[in-house]
């Protein structure tokens, strides 16, 4: 491929946004057009998954192509090593103009250990608007000199008796607002360039805390009644590990943090409300975003990726937020591909695929090599060949190890292995897991793990966990002699 035809590629990566909040997933209740329009004119998949339910080692999984704890970077509070490489590092070497704007998050990022920013790699960003999450921890927050330009101090304020839910800034101060208007600017500014570019929209919502724009909220009041409650059968958890357990009274094991046990029915459709009010305005600056591709005349060579890093259990069986445990709407995220030159409008895959697949498509779709020690499948053949099936992985792979803090006594670790038809969790650290016939039990409210009749199936599943493990040893340094 010669470099004119090298795509420009727009990277919009939400934080915590399950795979069902969106009209073109599925739900009736959110607004966002402008996602199911990437969706009509581009490539839709229904069964992508993180490899970590947890942002740095997801995000270090997907940026490199390799896994978790290939990249030694598999908890938050980790530093992603020099050594490793980044999908948009391979770009800048090869020409392209990357930037960023928002949130990165491959190196700690808590103010008592970080008073400046997150110490960086070369990671082959060239614009570097940092905005880790919108609170002013640190003086090098951009989002925060956005604001202190127009003369506005960033504020939420309590939703009512509500001890869940806050309303944020308005929308055109918000910190999603920002994110777009840096990468606007960005499209703005090269409209009349030949060298391609790459940028990343790296918005921290949906993300807790729950504290959309009042403006956003209001209409989801009007008919909170209508939102369905949590997805949680009583008593479900009695024989799923401790650890869920211990979330449901409080998440990260902390028991004033969204208690599910203690939130009232309105307060569990309060939060739901609150979190499809912020996906909706991530749709509204999704909008702004493809106007400007539109009004600068790049549409047609550039490749946009719409996704998110993990998801959010929002209630569902009983716990909210994320931890060590691998249900549907933490492991399940949105992606969407379009680039009108290469990738045929309007389809759907159901193919399995991992957001570590993103990495080597993003090189195939530049025409350049593979980094090496890439693990990830692209998933160009997928995009660029309409009558390419659905199937891409047999299966997929998910892995906690220590990820965050909140549980000790042991510390949590855990793997997922995910077919077509079936799931399985391996809790190491306390000798358990969980098995569920996603056929017959899409919902995952019943654990095989110990019946009878499961136990040949979980046999199977444990050989084909076990050599998924395997694969994530790291390739490099490569081979160079026979010995």
């Amino acid at each position: 491929m010669s470099a004119p035809d090298r795509p420009n590629i727009l990277w919009i990566c939400t934080d915590q946004q399950r795979f069902d909040t969106a009209g073109c997933y599925g739900n009736a209740f959110v607004h966002t057009p402008n996602i199911d329009r990437l969706a009509r004119d581009g490539l839709r998949f229904a069964h992508a998954f993180c490899q970590s339910p947890v942002c740095t080692p997801s995000r270090a999984s997907f940026l490199t192509g390799r896994y978790p704890r290939t990249t030694r970077c598999r908890a938050n509070g980790q530093g992603i090593p020099a050594g490793e490489t980044l999908v948009t590092r391979v770009l800048h070497d090869a020409g392209y103009t990357c930037g960023l704007a928002g949130k990165l998050h491959l190196a700690p990022c808590h103010p008592r250990v970080t008073p400046g920013a997150e110490r960086r790699i070369d990671d082959g960003y060239d614009i570097f608007h940092w905005s880790h999450h919108p609170e002013g921890d640190w003086p090098v927050n951009a989002y925060h000199h956005w604001l202190r330009e127009k003369g506005v101090t960033f504020k939420t304020t309590p939703f009512g008796d509500s001890s869940q839910v806050r309303t944020g800034m308005p929308a055109e101060q918000h910190q999603t607002t920002w994110c777009a208007q840096m990468a606007i600017n960005f499209v703005e500014a090269h409209a009349v360039r030949d060298k391609p570019w790459l940028f990343s929209v790296n918005i921290f919502d949906p993300h807790h805390a729950f504290d959309p724009p009042a403006e956003y909220l209001r209409r989801y009041l009007e008919r909170l009644d209508a939102i369905p409650p949590p997805v949680y059968r009583p008593g479900e958890l009695a024989d799923k590990p401790l650890y869920q357990q211990i979330d449901h009274a409080g998440a990260y094991a902390n028991k004033t943090l969204h208690p599910f046990i203690g939130m009232t029915d309105r307060e569990h459709r309060l939060v739901t409300a609150a979190y499809w009010a912020m996906v909706d305005l991530i749709d509204a600056q999704v909008g702004r975003m493809l106007e400007a591709l539109e009004r600068t005349g790049q549409v047609e060579n550039t490749l946009v990726l719409f996704m998110s890093d993990h998801g959010e259990m929002l209630g569902d069986h009983g716990l909210y937020l994320k931890g060590p445990y691998f249900y549907e709407p933490l492991v399940r995220v949105p992606l969407i591909l379009r680039w009108p030159r290469r990738i045929a409008p309007g389809r759907t895959s159901r193919a399995l695929v991992e957001l570590m697949d993103i990495a080597p498509t993003l090189l195939d779709a530049a025409g350049l090599d593979h980094a090496p020690g890439m693990q990830g499948r692209s998933l160009w053949p997928l995009l660029t060949d309409a009558a390419a099936p659905d199937r891409h992985h047999d299966d997929v792979y998910c892995e906690y190890y220590d990820a965050m803090p909140w549980h000790r006594d042991p510390a949590a670790h855990a793997t997922m292995l995910r077919t077509a038809s079936h799931k399985l969790v391996v809790v190491h650290s306390l000798g358990t897991g969980e098995l569920y016939d996603l056929g017959a039990d899409p919902g995952e409210t019943r654990n095989l793990w110990h019946e009878p009749a499961g136990q040949a199936l979980k046999g199977e599943l444990l050989l084909r966990l076990c050599n998924r493990m395997a694969d994530t040893v790291d390739p490099l340094p490569k081979r160079v002699s026979d010995w």
